[in-house]
């Protein structure tokens, strides 16, 4: 996002977390073309939501990409929702006071379209999460998947309720290259068959996909289009797990992909594919197919060590 923001000339505010600061990890930012020009960093956190004041203010749009993550389920999901929601409010406050911003570009998640009762094969963004279900299966991540789907509801309905122009990205699994030096959560998952990672297996029983430079691409696009208003998905590929297996073993050779049959006694659920037609009626076109996405994920891998 950074990266093609400043491609596209803007100047740019970044917040990172306090014990970041001045870090060598955030070197990958400092050295963006650009960046010594164009880039700003501050600290904030989600906990103390009024910590992104001074990064908010004098700007014309805010893309919020940050969210509590805790997959192991550490925290009591209530917990980690307000937070999701206090600092996703307060930040939309600050928008406001700021008497500059324009739009407000919120990063939501495909767990607040697919986990629901519904039969239908194709989900769209009149499709939600049902919150009571996920809370009775308890399933792993499940306070991730009720914080978004609750908190992408506040920000939606925030923004109606203030008169500001707020648009939600609905991502599904984000795959590609990626510029941090950390491994990417959701590369990491997405490579399973390729890592051997069989505690995530289930999570690729069916999965839908989105190239990393389309989901920027898509923030940026929609920050920028005149009429963008309310969610939109973005989501440009769904495999199953065998069809993910037999593209792997025939593209990447060099790997021990299990194979179609190995993996029939994988359980779990296999979540209907989503519908990006709102994103592009409005005129987006995706760069990517998943051929981008392995290839651009797994060289990455190899480069930085993790392959």
């Amino acid at each position: 996002m950074i990266m093609r923001l400043l491609e596209r000339g803007y100047s740019v505010r970044t917040t990172v977390i306090p014990e970041l600061e001045g870090s060598r990890h955030i070197n990958f930012l400092t050295n963006l073309p650009g960046a010594s020009e164009r880039l700003r960093i501050f600290t904030a956190d989600l906990g103390e939501p009024q910590s992104f004041g001074p990064a908010i203010e004098g700007c014309v749009g805010v893309f919020h990409v940050a969210t509590p993550v805790d997959f192991e389920d550490r925290e009591p999901e209530p917990i980690v929702t307000k937070r999701s929601i206090d600092g996703a409010l307060a930040i939309l406050r600050a928008c406001l006071n700021s008497k500059t911003l324009k739009r407000f570009v919120y990063t939501a998640s495909a767990s607040a379209v697919q986990l629901n009762n519904s039969n239908a094969n194709i989900l769209d963004e009149d499709s939600w999460s049902d919150v009571d279900s996920i809370r009775e299966i308890t399933t792993f991540g499940a306070s991730y998947a009720i914080s978004k789907t609750l908190t992408e509801k506040a920000v939606l309905e925030f923004g109606e309720k203030h008169g500001l122009e707020v648009v939600t990205v609905v991502l599904s699994l984000v795959h590609g290259p990626f510029i941090c030096p950390k491994f990417a959560a959701s590369v990491r998952t997405t490579l399973a068959l390729v890592l051997g990672n069989e505690n995530e297996y289930n999570f690729l029983l069916k999965v839908s996909l989105v190239h990393v430079d389309d989901v920027a691409r898509a923030h940026i696009f929609l920050f920028e289009h005149p009429d963008a208003k309310g969610r939109y998905i973005c989501s440009s590929a769904t495999m199953t797990i065998e069809e993910m297996s037999k593209f792997l073993s025939e593209r990447y050779p060099e790997f021990q992909i299990p194979s179609p049959e190995t993996l029939k006694e994988v359980k779990g659920p296999r979540l209907a594919s989503l519908s990006s037609r709102k994103l592009l009626n409005a005129g987006f076109e995706y760069k990517y197919g998943v051929e981008d996405m392995f290839d651009g994920a797994i060289q990455c891998c190899k480069e930085k060590g993790f392959l």
